[in-house]
């Protein structure tokens, strides 16, 4: 309901309340900016796919929809996204994501990336995202190596990988995405795969509901550059997709057996599986928000000089300084 004001009334001024008008259901059509423009069969097709199904699905208004991305194949999510959005330099997208969600947390900001974009270049930033726990859902397309640049060794590249950067094959250990994101303080982390669309949709939705930095690693195969890297986790080429079984807390002896995404130990333990390993969830945790903290703490310091305007607080300051 929105107020107008009603002038050259007898009252002089008074006001009525008037309805807004109802707004049209959001549609693909209505968030399609653009023809992706990636190689043909490129897993992140999928990807863009389940994106553009859960903001429909949940209607969200689109001017409240924020797209943000780094450098990579997978970052070129701004351009095919009709709503706000921003390409932020190689490695540094998560500190311009984190600034639009402390400034504006009423928006959803979704920021999108590749392994080079997130462990590499932008492995410290991630870390320091989720140990902030800064709200945002961060959906990280692994392909285990740079497709962008044509075929070099990524951090998430296994060893024996032969590249432009590594002829002979890649000797160093590879990053372990599920672990890093964990012990970075990541407070929702997951794994999915680009053949499985309603399991990638499942996991968006999870983490847009989240309070907190929330983290999905998507195994999205490069046809061009390392085609057939997860075949061994894709039901249509043979391999098998094997979904974590959550705790449903109801005392049955099988419940003994799944796993608490709360227990971060239980977590690490399924890190460790050899590959494709498991798909779903790993960790998720109740901490406080930057956001929230922040909130408090600026409410807080408005007490303290009489909830004054931005401009009031700031002339104080100023008059402090004569």
């Amino acid at each position: 309901m929105s107020e107008a004001n009603t002038n050259g009334s007898p009252n002089g001024g008074a006001t009525t309340t008037v309805a807004d008008p109802p707004r049209e259901k959001l549609t693909k059509k209505a968030i399609t900016a653009d023809h992706p423009t990636w190689c043909p069969g490129c897993g992140d097709f999928a990807v863009l796919a389940s994106y553009y199904k859960v903001l429909e699905k949940r209607n969200i208004d689109q001017e409240k929809i924020v797209t943000i991305a780094g450098i990579g194949c997978s970052s070129r999510f701004p351009y095919f996204v009709n709503g706000h959005g921003a390409h932020f330099i190689h490695g540094r997208a998560v500190p311009l994501a984190s600034g639009i969600s402390l400034a504006r947390p009423d928006l959803h900001v979704f920021l999108f990336g590749g392994d080079g974009d997130g462990f590499s270049i932008g492995g410290n930033h991630v870390d320091h995202g989720g140990r902030k726990n800064v709200n945002l859902t961060y959906f990280i397309m692994d392909n285990f190596v740079y497709g962008l640049t044509k075929k070099q060794t990524s951090p998430t590249s296994p060893i024996g990988f032969k590249s432009k950067t590594d002829p002979q094959g890649a000797i160093d250990q590879p990053v372990n995405p599920m672990k890093k994101l964990i012990a970075g303080g990541a407070t929702f982390v997951a794994r999915t795969h680009a053949s499985q669309v309603n399991h990638m949709i499942q996991m968006i939705e999870r983490a847009t509901d989240h309070q907190g930095f929330s983290v999905i690693e998507c195994l999205s195969e490069c046809v061009e550059f390392y085609p057939g890297a997860f075949d061994p986790a894709n039901p249509r080429k043979g391999g098998s997709f094997e979904l974590i079984q959550e705790k449903k807390w109801d005392n049955t002896p099988e419940d003994e057996l799944r796993h608490d995404v709360t227990d971060e130990l239980a977590a690490y333990k399924l890190a460790q599986l050899p590959f494709p390993g498991v798909f779903g969830v790993f960790y998720q945790s109740d901490r406080p928000t930057k956001n929230s903290l922040e909130k408090k703490w600026i409410e807080q310091s408005r007490e303290k000089v009489g909830n004054g305007s931005d401009v009031e607080v700031l002339q104080r300051t100023f008059d402090k300084m004569k």
